[in-house]
């Protein structure tokens, strides 16, 4: 079975089915980092709207465009943008430049007016501290121009969203002519994390009774801690074999299957290349702690042994 990595892999079957705005909700399965804000199982909204490329078309973006922007002229946000389209941010060859442009604003305006809907009555939210939006270039293989949007939680720029004007080729092969549009997926757990205030994406997956009984249908409220458990911190350095295969995301997921949601974040602390041998080291700190109970140093010593075992056998690496 193939799992998906996003739910992008659905839009050519909604466009054929003739939908010109839609939304879908799916599982999703990705190799990713180890952190409080990554887990290799989420839930993604993938939604997406298109327009003719005529007069008609051009007409509705522009009048669509100005509805918008009234409705987040005098609202409690703030939002740090990008160009629409820029010489590394390309609009498509087939595109029309002026169309292309206000249909990527457009697509910034509907994703600027949405997260100001979810979140605007968010705790902590208000004219004094406002909520701070941020759109930033990237690259995905299904759009051009794209952007990647982020907001601002527990003092850092949480990923909420990946967008951008739909690639020709994705309309072509769903049949659909002369139309242009955009699309997004939204990660559904990192919205959460905001609404709820939930510090930690694993508790997610949690069956603590202390956790599921905060919540119930239909109401937002802030996660209230019920206990933090010591962290139990270990360090594995190592040499590079000279056909290095080792990608960040291959410790992650070697880590990932050996101690499962014991882990709470991974993070490189030290990469060296010897002078003289050209050899590379590496050294990750993993952070073991448990969401439910405190962990002996005895139990995480024989995890730690099995990641340094594993990483061994599978990329032959000479432990430090």
């Amino acid at each position: 079975m193939m799992l998906r990595t996003h739910t992008s892999a659905h839009e050519v079957e909604m466009f054929r089915k003739g939908e010109t705005k839609w939304l879908l909700t799916a599982d999703v399965y990705r190799r990713d980092e180890i952190d409080s804000s990554h887990y290799p199982i989420f839930h993604q909204v993938e939604g997406a709207r298109i327009f003719n490329t005529d007069a008609s078309g051009l007409k509705e973006v522009e009048e669509d465009n100005e509805h918008l922007s009234n409705q987040l002229a005098s609202a409690n946000i703030v939002i740090e943008d990008v160009p629409h389209i820029s010489s590394t941010n390309p609009v498509q060859p087939k595109h029309d430049p002026v169309l292309a442009g206000l249909v990527a604003k457009n697509l910034k305006l509907s994703l600027n007016n949405l997260l100001l809907k979810v979140f605007g009555a968010a705790t902590g939210f208000s004219k004094e501290h406002p909520l701070r939006v941020r759109w930033i270039e990237a690259y995905f293989p299904f759009t051009s121009p794209s952007f990647e949007v982020e907001v601002f939680f527990q003092g850092k720029w949480l990923e909420i969203l990946g967008s951008g004007v739909v690639r020709q080729a994705t309309l072509d092969t769903a049949g659909v002519q002369n139309k242009i549009g955009w699309a997004f997926g939204l990660g559904l757990e990192r919205i959460a994390m905001v609404l709820f205030s939930i510090p930690d994406i694993r508790l997610f997956w949690s069956e603590d009774p202390r956790f599921l009984s905060q919540f119930e249908q239909g109401k937002i409220n802030v996660f209230q801690p019920y206990s933090k458990y010591p962290s139990c911190f270990k360090d594995v350095s190592f040499w590079l074999p000279q056909d290095n295969t080792l990608h960040e995301n291959d410790f992650c997921d070697l880590v990932r299957d050996t101690a499962g949601d014991l882990v709470e974040d991974v993070k490189k602390i030290d990469h060296f290349v010897h002078p003289k041998t050209n050899r590379t080291s590496l050294c990750y700190r993993i952070n073991y702690r448990s969401m439910d109970r405190s962990l002996s140093n005895e139990e995480i010593n024989h995890v730690q042994n099995q990641v340094v075992k594993h990483l061994q056998d599978n990329f032959g690496v000479e432990i430090r």
